[in-house]
């Protein structure tokens, strides 16, 4: 018989806040310390937006950049895009003047939404005129005609005071008073589900961020059914996320959250005692902390009390298993959930299932979504790896990328004639089905013929009490073809050394996978992406301070 109750639901992002707005104008849609907003709130607001943008001369299909913390106005800017039959692209707050400078080109924005304030902890404003600085001198008035951004119509304030090249809110407001809400309805009815509803750059070993082109079907169908059927409570859905909403480990969620008419919890920058102070009173059911770094902040936080937080029913976390035993002891009554999925999979492709042990959910990274489909090659011969060793994982299916903007060749190369996406991931299958994720393809060191995942060793170093976190990359060496490097960052109130740590590595892994080096780092000074430790970053650090920074002692 088969389950009705599991029915697929696609719509356009757009369509998921008119119908909140419809179906329960009054409820919370997000919620920050601070502040609160209902669905019919978020829905005026970014009418507003979309009026404005259409005012502005922004055509259906055009990009619109927006570049903002995680705000109100990031919502509204969002979503008004989308109303307004725009292509999103959403902007990483923590790039530098020459990536952003690269994505406002090559992404062909016409428009870009921002925020600029006193109490900002970033000055977009500044951060925009560092990557297109001929904006500076521009007129707001006009339409802009910039060298650096041909494309480039509008740089729009969402907040904040007057600044030059930018079209402050009163104008904006001005825009959207001479623009009828029937131009947005017929805009936003005439979009597909299959059409590009955002574009998601992502950091990779390549030169320049890549645009991944998704649709609304791939940003809105798996969010929606798991927060309908897979994340399932006897109370309304409340869901807290503390990353970055131009990401999409925190935007899924959201859209997941809005699709099950729930609530997000979210806030400006994450902070893990305002972040505990938030989910205790407003009592999530979900909860996205996803890596170890923000759950080893919650919890090592002066603040914390699990007992404080028994709303809990599901924990997505990714880590080595001394943190998923440890994370499950604090929450006996949530299910920990394991999950993978990356940009351009529009977030997860595979979680694990309610069936799933402690130990599966622990050691693998779950089953393969519903409706998707993953292989595991050899990734020099192609060939289906047999279970319980490592190889490429493909993934096919609704949620995977349309290909990367403007870059054929880096389309092509990504993904095959079969639709397969090539992830550059390694994962195995146990005989249960689940998957076990052993590193990215390129950080499989090769070390005197022997292929190591960093990801092993990084897990058993973080077996070790004083460990909070871990990175291993590899060192070129002149008899091993290279060899592991370790950088740690020790738990609050222990010690130890890098002798300590060698000794406690001996005769429990390879003599080929003990690190040659360990560097101490401390807490806060890791090189980050978006959510995770930037392993680029890490070979910057040995390259340039090789001769000045000696070995932990």
């Amino acid at each position: 018989m088969s389950n009705n109750a599991q029915w697929c639901e696609v719509t356009p992002v757009a369509d998921l806040l008119g119908r909140g707005a419809d179906d329960h104008p009054d409820r919370d849609l997000i919620v920050f310390p601070d502040s609160r907003h209902t669905y019919s709130q978020v829905h005026e607001g970014a009418m507003r937006v979309a009026r404005g943008l259409i005012g502005l001369g922004v055509e259906a299909g055009d990009h619109v950049g927006l570049l903002a913390h995680n705000s109100i106005e990031f919502l509204e800017g969002f979503f008004g895009a989308a109303l307004a039959g725009c292509v999103v692209v959403p902007l990483n707050a923590r790039h530098k003047s020459s990536e952003l400078g690269y994505i406002i080109e090559n992404a062909d924005l016409t428009a870009i939404l921002t925020v600029t304030g006193d109490n900002d902890y970033i000055d977009f404003a500044e951060l925009v005129y560092a990557a297109v600085p001929s904006l500076k001198a521009a007129t707001a008035s006009a339409r802009l005609s910039l060298p650096e951004a041909p494309r480039l119509r509008s740089a729009i304030l969402l907040r904040g005071e007057d600044r030059e090249g930018f079209v402050p809110r009163i104008a904006f407001s001005a825009a959207a008073d001479r623009t009828g809400i029937e131009e947005v309805e017929r805009r936003r009815l005439q979009v597909r589900v299959r059409d590009t509803a955002a574009i998601l750059y992502t950091s990779g070993t390549t030169a320049n961020p890549k645009g991944c082109m998704l649709s609304h079907e791939a940003l809105t169908r798996g969010p929606v059914h798991r927060a309908r059927n897979r994340l399932v409570t006897d109370t309304p859905h409340i869901s807290w996320g503390g990353g970055p909403l131009f990401h999409i480990a925190a935007l899924a969620p959201l859209l997941g959250a809005m699709g099950a008419g729930g609530t997000y919890l979210t806030d400006t920058y994450f902070e893990p005692g305002r972040a505990i102070d938030l989910m205790v009173r407003e009592r999530p059911t979900t909860i996205w902390p996803w890596f170890p770094g923000p759950m080893q902040m919650l919890t090592s936080h002066p603040t914390f009390d699990a007992a404080a937080l028994d709303s809990v029913r599901y924990l997505f976390l990714i880590g080595p298993r001394v943190l998923i035993t440890e994370a499950q002891n604090l929450f006996p009554q949530a299910e920990l959930v394991a999950a993978c999925g990356m940009t351009e999979t529009s977030g997860i492709y595979a979680l694990s299932d309610e069936s799933e042990t402690f130990e599966d959910r622990s050691s693998a990274q779950g089953k393969p979504a519903p409706g998707i489909e993953v292989r595991i090659i050899d990734p020099f011969t192609h060939e289906e790896q047999p279970i319980g060793v490592p190889g490429e994982i493909l993934v096919r299916g609704y949620c995977v990328t349309d290909g990367y903007y403007k870059d054929p060749q880096k389309t092509a190369e990504t993904i095959d004639d079969d639709r397969w996406l090539h992830t550059g991931d390694l994962y195995s299958r146990t005989e249960s089905g689940c998957l076990v994720f052993h590193g990215r393809l390129k950080d499989m060191l090769k070390v005197g013929g022997e292929n190591v995942a960093a990801i092993e060793i990084e897990s058993f170093l973080c077996e070790h009490p004083a460990v909070l976190n871990s990175a291993v990359i590899g060192r070129p060496d002149a008899r091993l073809d290279e060899v592991p490097v370790a950088f740690v960052e020790i738990r609050e109130g222990h010690s130890l050394s890098s002798d300590e740590l060698l000794a406690f590595c001996q005769g429990k892994i390879g003599r080929y996978k003990i690190p040659r080096e360990v560097y101490f780092i401390e807490p806060g000074a890791w090189p980050m992406s978006a959510t995770k430790i930037n392993k680029r970053g890490l070979h910057q650090i040995l390259l340039e301070k090789a001769d000045s920074m000696s070995p932990a002692s």
